[in-house]
């Protein structure tokens, strides 16, 4: 059971769920004007369509930065074909619930990406989910995952799952009771601070071995990095939550170092601020 402080006594007031879940009233916190049990289309807007082959529809949060890292990274390399145009989905505005995004994206999550260069039988390819999306665009051009099969694909591959498996409990689990809940609640926040420690400890005894997710070299720097650095990197080096000295991220000096070095790379950084154009 979940229990709340009671403010007028200063006790635990025990909660019990009801037989039957009903939504008969706002649950408080952050985004608590977009909550809903249902999906699919609350209002009517199309998405603009720029000049460039792909089309990505984001926000810069960690799960939006790391799409943007990708396709900066292949804009370093001069891949002319990864031109793309960025705009802006407001979540706490709703514009993940427009008729134009949930076509593209049926779970109304950013980032969502449309490819125009690559259609089937004359359509866009719509391709929602930030592992998915990374996965198509390094497949596509190439660069930044092991193409053959074998030891560094899997290796890639596992890291890239381990994030999208992994993040939840850092994002909806320790972010929303630590920073986002209406109240702070003793049991959620140190359940979720205790699995977020666990995966940093993860991170920081591989990272002691090696320079990147995926090895040593600056070849190895691959899509893993990307992704888990978005979540995990921004973490350690103080950019989520305000929760650097709660977590005490001082102490995982082999993710500190990796954080850091991912950072100052030029695309990174440019993908951290990434101008995105709002949607009118």
């Amino acid at each position: 059971m979940s229990q709340n402080n009671n403010p007028t006594n200063g006790q635990i007031e025990s909660y019990t769920p009801p037989k039957v879940w009903t939504k008969d009233k706002e649950n408080g916190g952050k985004f608590s004007s977009i909550n809903s049990p249902t999906a699919g289309v609350r209002h009517d807007k199309v998405l603009p369509v720029g000049d460039a082959s792909l089309q990505l529809y984001s926000l810069n949060t960690p799960n939006g930065v790391k799409v943007n890292i990708l396709l900066e990274e292949l804009a370093e390399l001069g891949i002319k074909e990864a031109a793309y145009n960025a705009y802006l989905i407001d979540i706490s505005k709703g514009d993940q619930f427009g008729s134009g995004f949930v076509a593209i994206n049926p779970n109304s999550k950013i980032p969502a990406l449309v490819d125009h260069s690559n259609s089937e039988a004359g359509e866009p390819i719509a391709i929602f989910e930030s592992g998915a999306i990374l996965m198509y665009l390094a497949e596509k051009f190439g660069k930044f995952i092991p193409m053959q099969q074998g030891k560094a694909r899997v290796e890639c591959l596992s890291w890239l799952m381990w994030q999208m498996g992994s993040a939840p409990f850092l994002g909806g689990g320790f972010g929303h009771f630590y920073a986002y809940a209406p109240e702070p609640m003793e049991y959620p926040i140190n359940r979720y601070t205790m699995e977020v420690k666990r995966q940093l400890d993860v991170l920081d005894r591989h990272l002691k071995d090696h320079a990147y997710m995926g090895g040593d070299e600056e070849s190895d720097y691959n899509i893993a990095d990307m992704i888990i650095w978005a979540w995990y990197g921004q973490l350690a080096l103080g950019k989520l939550y305000e929760a650097a000295e709660f977590l005490q991220v001082d102490e995982y000096p082999h993710l500190q170092r990796w954080a850091k070095t991912i950072a100052e790379r030029p695309a990174v950084k440019r993908a951290v601020d990434l101008v995105l154009e709002p949607i009118t």
